[in-house]
């Protein structure tokens, strides 16, 4: 693997991989770091052990991975390029809570590090369960794996979430993480982060002197951020069943979205004062506690059976897995406040759900109307205020909504839109989260990462949604039909002059 001259001439670095034969290191990870070496960005000599209970030799696992590569990657496998590629990835198999693995893993790295001259820069992917974190983090420190912190060369684990299912387990595993690694070593990964538009807002809001002057409570209405899947659970049902959509998507992905999008401007892009300004945020919000409090400003739902293009699809409970009497949510919406200056009385408008009419994911800043006089005197624009949508998936832009004139010897207005897309501007396809996320573990730029105290912070609140949620007692949730945008009970939280959910 080398780095050609657009790289950033970076000491390479052996990404070690625990769950390296799993769905994520197929899916994404490997075929990151192969977009990467086709980038020129990935520095020489930079290897991959991948880890897993399976016995394989190196061969059998390298041509897996080259079948999933050849279907997720974002740029096309040739054989000239994977063939010099795949003869840095390499594979181990063992028992994580054997030691004997982690002696296996010391001898191999060795090895390695000689052979192709690495430095000794290591980086843990745990792509594992958390109950393994233990066992993981405790057999490296033993087989003396970690360098101390601010070491040259470096050791760093990168942690995928689920970090814990309520504030109290959240702890719990980031006591057991910080028991073998210091904080700055710890890489805390929400691949939402590293999607281009969410990089981007950052930019657009502070380098555009258009919006940055209205960008609170004096001239915005309200906020929407929507994270909408058309898939059903699939195979996921029992991780799922026992999340749900208010852990799996709100405590990490949409809080992460409304950090970047309430926060203050950081006085520098040093990455613990952007870091700083996002905790603040969450620090912010109004706390949401007791049964009648969850009442008011969330609803959650199950998705029930429906008939789309000829195709029956089930219910939430009525699929393999699922429990017949399962409370888990689907869908939740929740109806949040920042309590600072900034965006003091401004809504924030959180949703999320499966089966849902459309995969989108999105940011909507509806701005304050005008007043009812002119153009707006008879209330034909009501329905059509100054919109900015910024799209994050599937496809990556921006758009305005503004009021114009339609050509004619009458004055009769209508809402047009600005877009922007970033695929026809720039050409090609956007790196994908995870190269993007990757090479700044490997450069050491922790900006786009979670902090403990912001995973502990986002908990604090969610759990106190949890609680309520368990003090309602309810057995059985409201539905709403696939293919649909939610149930109706979410219009409630919306229900103000000149508010309604964005259905497109």
């Amino acid at each position: 693997m080398k780095a050609g001259e657009e790289g950033f001439n970076l000491p390479p670095s052996l990404l070690i991989i625990f769950g390296g034969s799993g769905d994520l290191a197929r899916r994404k990870l490997v075929p990151a770091m192969y977009n990467l070496y086709l980038d020129g960005l990935l520095p020489e000599g930079s290897a991959i052990l991948g880890l897993g209970r399976k016995q394989m030799s190196h061969e059998a696992f390298r041509k897996g991975l080259k079948e999933s590569v050849e279907k997720f990657s974002r740029q096309p496998i040739t054989e000239e390029k994977w063939n010099a590629f795949e003869q840095a990835i390499y594979y181990l198999s063992g028992e994580i809570e054997n030691q004997r693995l982690y002696a296996d893993i010391s001898a191999f790295s060795k090895q390695l590090e000689t052979e192709r001259n690495l430095v000794g820069n290591r980086i843990f992917y745990l792509a594992i369960p958390p109950a393994s974190y233990s066992a993981v983090c405790c057999g490296l420190r033993t087989a003396g794996l970690v360098a101390p912190e601010n070491a040259s060369p470096f050791s760093r684990v990168i942690v995928e979430k689920p970090i814990g299912h309520d504030l109290e387990s959240s702890k719990a595993i980031n006591d057991i993480i910080a028991d073998v690694f210091q904080e700055s070593q710890i890489y805390r990964i929400d691949h939402y982060l590293g999607k281009e538009t969410v990089q981007n807002l950052l930019v657009f809001r502070f380098a555009n002197s258009i919006f940055e002057p209205l960008w609170n409570h004096h001239h915005i209405d309200h906020i929407q951020i929507t994270a909408a899947e058309e898939e059903g659970v699939g195979t996921r049902a029992s991780y799922y069943d026992g999340a749900g959509a208010l852990r799996d998507m709100v405590q990490n992905h949409i809080l992460q979205l409304l950090c970047l999008v309430a926060m203050e401007p950081p006085w520098s892009l040093a990455p613990d004062v952007v870091r700083d300004a996002r905790l603040e945020v969450l620090r912010s919000l109004r706390p949401i506690v007791g049964k009648e409090a969850v009442n008011q400003y969330t609803v959650r739902a199950q998705y029930g059976p429906a008939v789309i293009n000829g195709a029956e699809l089930l219910g939430y409970r009525n699929e393999n897995a699922i429990p017949e009497n399962s409370t888990t949510e689907t869908f939740v919406a929740i109806k949040a406040f920042v309590d600072n200056w900034r965006w003091a009385g401004v809504p924030f408008y959180l949703r999320t759900g499966k089966r849902m009419k459309k995969r989108t994911t999105e940011i909507a800043v509806q701005f304050k109307a005008v007043p009812e006089i002119l153009f707006n005197a008879n209330h034909n624009l009501s329905d059509s205020p100054n919109v900015l949508v910024l799209r994050i998936q599937p496809e990556e832009g921006f758009s305005l909504r503004m009021i114009s004139k339609r050509p004619g010897s009458k004055v009769s207005v209508a809402p047009v839109d600005m877009d922007f897309q970033y695929n026809q501007e720039y050409g090609g396809v956007s790196p994908e989260a995870y190269e993007r996320l990757l090479l700044d573990v490997m450069i050491g730029d922790a900006t786009l990462f979670m902090r403990r105290d912001a995973v502990e912070a986002a908990w604090s609140w969610v759990t106190n949604i949890l609680d309520g949620w368990q003090q309602q007692k309810t057995k059985l949730l409201p539905e709403y039909p696939c293919g649909s945008f939610g149930p109706l009970e979410a219009c409630r939280l919306v229900e103000h002059y000149n508010r309604t959910w964005r259905d497109s």
